[in-house]
């Protein structure tokens, strides 16, 4: 989503290398109900939750943040879901990152 040279310029000031456990652990986490990163849905005292999703995120696609809120949209707390049109994975990061953060704040200003 990223011209090359703003591409460069994250991976060169954001790349952190790291296990890929983690990684691991969230891909087989539906096949394993003891797994490390099983989320508590039924959190009665969780605040109101904004999902993010960038629509041309291949990383964590839509799908992945639709399904996340799907398994959320039973708990009594708010939950919503937004897909940012023409954004990657690199949501916070990147020269658009102003539009998440208003898209955060707007959300916020709703419940304080």
């Amino acid at each position: 989503m990223l011209d090359d040279e703003e591409a460069k310029e994250l991976y060169e000031k954001h790349s952190v290398p790291g296990a890929g456990e983690v990684l691991f652990q969230a891909a087989s986490a539906n096949l394993n109900p003891w797994t490390e990163v099983k989320v508590d849905t039924k959190n009665r005292e969780r605040g109101p939750m904004l999902i993010l999703a960038g629509a041309k995120d291949h990383t964590v696609p839509h799908a992945i943040a639709n399904s996340s809120f799907k398994h959320e949209r039973n708990n009594e707390g708010v939950t919503e879901v937004v897909e940012l049109e023409g954004r990657g994975h690199s949501l916070t990061i990147d020269h658009g990152w102003r539009e998440v953060c208003d898209t955060a704040l707007e959300f916020i200003k709703r419940f304080v």
